[in-house]
């Protein structure tokens, strides 16, 4: 019993007696024709130990490394992607799809990725811009690394990374909207139609768009442009006018409540005759190109008015008035992705108007006056936001 034990115990040069005293006298009893040799060192048990050694291991580097794709694939990953997507996210989606094949020509390599890196950078100013079509190249990249089970070609990222550029960053926006500027927009309206270069129907139309964009504070694209002429007559129904602003008309997907201030309803009226009611109230692509061939300047900072612009009025004039904000957060659908918006908080569409009416029923735009151009920092309007 004790031989067998020490026969099938591993050999080992360093081998200690067990440290139970039992065992080593039972260990000193045993046979020694049962115990197994000394064994020497392990250079010696395994003459050929060195031959079976791995070999050195070599790094490859990226820079000498070639990967191929073919269009197909970029072409179908291109598909994929642009399913349900609006024509302007669309759009930057073909550039990056053709900027990828320029460049690379269907082979992934340092040179080539830097190139289209180059390309993308020297092409657009916008680091948005940057940043939609490189982030392109880099979930294409994503893509053949799965497609293909393949993880080298995804490690071409790095060099699609862009420069961290120090910016500096200004906590108060440098676009002040004044009521000024409101009405200054509005008296550039009427007098394109008092000079021949708008018809009455037109200036009616910009109008509408105007106060509506300014008096609710609402999105033009995302929004404004997606009103329809049947939701504008179901508003004017009640006696507290509220637009009811659907989950796909907004940015955010939220559906909401806009009051309509008295304003803005004495403008949409007219509008509203021998229209159908699926069709858009507002020509947004009419209004976008007037706007830009005009730039309207402004009285606070160095620029021309853009649609954008009405929302901020809307914000800012919402400071001078002392604007609810839960109110304002509610209509503006900004600043509502906490959980008191997401769990508790629907207001009705009559408390939602009345508490608006509160702030600005007093406030009336004037839609006629001489227009302002910026011919000096003399003639600069002031700061003074009058209420009527």
């Amino acid at each position: 019993m004790y031989g067998l034990k020490n026969r099938w115990a591993r050999g080992d040069s360093n081998a200690r007696p067990s440290p139970c005293k039992g065992d080593v006298q039972q260990a000193d009893r045993s046979p020694p024709s049962l115990l197994r040799p000394r064994l020497g060192p392990r250079s010696t048990r395994y003459p050929n130990h060195q031959a079976h050694s791995p070999a050195p291991y070599t790094p490859y580097a990226l820079s000498d490394l070639v990967l191929s794709f073919t269009l197909d694939e970029l072409t179908s990953y291109t598909e994929r992607r642009e399913y349900g997507l609006s024509k302007y996210s669309v759009d930057w989606i073909d550039r990056a799809q053709k900027a990828i094949w320029d460049c690379t020509n269907g082979s992934i390599s340092q040179k080539s990725i830097d190139k289209l890196r180059l390309f993308v950078l020297n092409k657009y100013r916008s680091g948005d811009s940057h940043i939609k079509v490189l982030s392109f190249a880099k979930a294409f990249l994503k893509f053949l690394t799965k497609a293909r089970l393949d993880t080298r070609y995804y490690a071409f990222e790095v060099f699609l990374e862009r420069g961290r550029a120090v910016k500096a960053r200004n906590n108060v926006t440098n676009r002040i909207l004044t009521k000024t500027d409101i009405e200054n927009v509005l008296a550039h309206i009427a007098n394109a139609e008092k000079k021949g270069l708008l018809s009455h129907q037109r200036r009616q139309h910009y109008t509408a768009f105007v106060l509506l964009g300014a008096y609710t504070g609402q999105r033009s694209l995302a929004t404004i442009s997606k009103l329809t002429v049947g939701q504008f007559r179901e508003a004017l129904r009640s006696d507290k006018s509220c637009i009811e602003v659907k989950s796909s008309q907004d940015k955010i997907k939220m559906q909401h409540y806009a009051p309509l201030h008295p304003q803005v309803i004495q403008t949409i009226e007219p509008l509203l005759e021998g229209r159908s009611d699926n069709e858009p109230m507002f020509e947004y692509t009419s209004v976008l190109q007037w706007v830009k061939r005009q730039k309207i300047p402004m009285s606070r900072f160095k620029g021309h008015f853009v649609l954008g612009d009405l929302r901020k009025f809307a914000e800012q004039f919402g400071d001078i008035i002392g604007w609810d904000q839960s109110n304002r957060a509610y209509i503006l659908t900004h600043g509502v992705s906490g959980v008191d918006w997401a769990h508790y908080k629907h207001p009705l569409p009559e408390n939602v108007y009345d508490v608006y009416m509160r702030y600005w029923s007093h406030v009336t735009l004037k839609l006629e006056q001489k227009p302002y151009r910026k011919a000096g920092a003399a003639h600069a309007p002031t700061n003074t936001d009058v209420l009527n």
